[in-house]
């Protein structure tokens, strides 16, 4: 009998392990290859240069701001995406009316490609908003694409526009687990509503805030396909990511050898950012 549910848990679980293997084992092992030579991705030769990519990444200033608007972009969107997906979340818990029809609203753009979103957002500002200046004689500034100082203020509306609902239904899903008890013990004992909320609510969260936290931070990091249809790093190289900078380096440059050390140094930062999150905010839930 066992032996009979050990075959059939291989049948399971095998082809998953196949298409993981080669779709994410085999390029990472390739990358890393790859990143310690000055192959240009397409000559037979790969001449070897040790860690001399990896060292030129700390001296090349394109890749360093490329690096520092994708912390940038990153933070911002890890605190906006929270907040905001928590706020309509513990809103649509509270029994107001049409609560079916506001989390569809909300939970659908993040089923739109972000290609298609980059695109819509990109109209809204030329086209659409604009049209709101010549009906009320306003002089509202709604190019965010169009200046290197406003371009990160429209990436973040784009993508929180795209991703608050489904971190919203997160935040609802633990919402919904938080035993009334607590609740109407916290009210006996004279707690407000915001009282409840922060001493409450919150610590019977932390698993949900540790997934989406974690979740939004590490997507971020990888934000590449919104800024193709958007803004194409642009205005100048005001709105390149790691990622973008990857794509045109191994790409466009044909330096694939660089290009791999870019990406190995992106999946490092990844793991590394990753592994802290979890770590620091699973304490935090068993300290709450």
């Amino acid at each position: 009998m066992e032996k009979k549910m050990f075959r059939q848990y291989l049948t399971l679980v095998i082809p998953g392990l196949i298409i993981f293997t080669i779709g994410i084992i085999v390029p990472l092992t390739l990358s890393v290859r790859y990143s310690v030579t000055s192959w240009d991705g397409m000559s037979v030769e790969k001449p070897f240069v040790g860690l001399q990519n990896y060292i030129n990444l700390f001296k090349d200033k394109e890749f360093l701001d490329a690096f520092w608007f994708t912390i940038k972009f990153t933070i911002g969107n890890t605190i906006i995406q929270n907040v905001l997906a928590l706020l309509f979340a513990v809103a649509l818990d509270s029994g107001i009316r049409a609560q079916k029809i506001y989390r569809t609203a909300l939970f659908v753009p993040c089923l739109i490609s972000a290609l298609i979103v980059g695109f819509v957002w990109l109209k809204m500002f030329s086209n659409v908003l604009p049209e709101i200046n010549k009906i009320f004689g306003t002089k509202i500034n709604f190019l965010l694409f169009g200046s290197s100082e406003t371009v990160l203020g429209g990436l973040l509306i784009a993508n929180n526009w795209q991703w608050v609902g489904y971190w919203m239904l997160i935040y609802l899903a633990g919402l919904q687990s938080v035993p009334a008890d607590l609740h109407e013990a916290a009210k006996v004992d004279g707690a407000n509503a915001v009282q409840r909320f922060f001493h409450v609510t919150v610590p019977m969260l932390a698993p949900s805030i540790t997934i989406c936290v974690v979740g939004i931070t590490t997507g971020s990091l990888k934000v590449y396909d919104l800024l193709v249809s958007s803004t194409k790093g642009g205005p100048g190289r005001a709105s390149t990511s790691m990622i973008y900078q990857t794509y045109i380096t191994a790409i466009n440059g044909r330096q694939y050898g660089y290009g791999s050390a870019m990406t190995v140094t992106l999946v490092l930062m990844l793991l590394l950012v990753a592994m802290l999150q979890v770590n620091s905010l699973r304490k935090k839930e068993v300290q709450m």
